[in-house]
């Protein structure tokens, strides 16, 4: 069988890991590499082996006719270039969020339908062994349940230029948001009803209307409740910067939050070290019936190695035409719960979904 041929846009951190993956999959051939920067594609190429490199998207796209088009640009471009893409008849993977509205992320959710070609956003989590353990626990402890959840970062240099130029089109709160909203509508099973938020701008480097931290509250109409917090820029403290934790009726369930390194490391972001399960059943004599599990994960994937799981299931969609109804679905749900969080703050209201 031929080989899938991939155009890889976008060559910063995920964009790298992602073409990692592409690399070494045997079903997958990369085209071509695209960067507004031409330091990180060549240096990209030259990890690669040498690949073909270019610094405009459209060019990219009508040179090298790709199978695949693979988005791992900043989030205001994600809409254009899928667009194009789908109408160059090539399957899509985009780093999320899928678009900067609900109503454009339907309208690329819509166009995939009805060109028939393969849409997969990067959920992470996903496809990352813990969490998926997590989201099956959570579901083992009763309703409702009660999760609280932030990724608080620290950032500074480079990092702290990426998330001026995020918050450009975005909120941390949006722009990561998206991730555990999901895994809250995955371990809740459930619809969200209301949204509300608070925020705060605490950098003058940052646009008038923007703000570097901000925290949601979610209500899900079978009584489950959920907050996340996300803050960015060298002002944040590393104090509380992972917490991932999840409490039921039966008990609580949470991620380890043994942080190795900096909060502004990505590699952080995924890491989970162990789960702690705790048991609330209490015997005759009102004592615990059960002591605390801790669940090991040190043998999880690092983030190229979630990267190659994502890819994998691309792949994978795309040989064995599976239907990706509900993760587009949910996509957009995600999208939806964000986007009223951010006109929470901005309105000071609670948001009906």
């Amino acid at each position: 069988m031929d080989k899938i041929k991939v155009l890889v846009v976008g060559c910063g951190n995920m964009g790298t890991s992602h073409a990692r993956a592409y690399h070494q999959l045997d079903d997958f051939e990369i085209v071509g590499l695209v960067s507004r920067k031409p330091e990180s594609r060549e240096k990209l190429s030259e990890e690669l082996g040498g690949l073909p490199t270019f610094g405009d998207f459209k060019n990219a796209l009508k040179s090298t006719k790709p199978d695949v088009v693979s988005i791992n640009t900043y989030p205001d471009t994600h809409a254009e270039f899928i667009r194009a893409a789908l109408h160059a008849n090539a399957h899509v993977f985009v780093e999320k969020p899928l678009a900067l509205t609900v109503k454009e992320a339907q309208s690329l959710v819509d166009l995939a339908g009805k060109k028939g070609k393969k849409m997969v956003v990067g959920y992470i989590l996903r496809v990352h062994p813990t969490w998926e353990k997590f989201v099956q626990l959570a579901r083992s402890l009763g309703k409702p349940l009660v999760m609280r959840m932030n990724l608080n970062q620290q950032s500074s240099g480079n990092h702290w230029y990426t998330h001026k130029q995020l918050m450009k089109s975005m909120s941390p709160i949006v722009d990561c948001g998206v991730h555990y909203v999901d895994i809250m509508c995955l371990m809740t099973q459930s619809v969200p009803i209301s949204v509300s938020a608070i925020g705060a701008k605490l950098s003058d480097e940052i646009a008038e209307s923007m703000y570097n931290y901000g925290q949601l509250q979610v209500r899900f109409k079978d009584g489950s409740v959920g907050w996340y917090e996300a803050g960015w820029g060298p002002m944040m403290s590393e104090t509380a910067v992972f917490i991932k934790d999840v409490i039921g009726p039966k008990g609580s369930v949470s991620i380890s939050d043994e942080v190795k390194g900096e909060s502004q490391d990505i590699e952080g972001h995924t890491r989970t070290n162990g789960l702690k399960l705790h048991h609330a059943a209490l015997d005759d004599t009102g004592n615990f019936m059960k002591k605390d599990e801790f669940i090991s994960s040190t043998d999880e994937p690092d983030h190229d190695g979630l990267c190659l799981l994502e890819q994998s299931y691309l792949l994978k969609a795309i040989t064995n035409d599976i239907d990706l109804s509900d993760h587009l679905r949910d996509a957009v749900n995600s999208l939806r719960i964000v986007l009223a969080a951010d006109e929470s703050f901005k309105t000071g209201r609670t948001i009906a979904l």
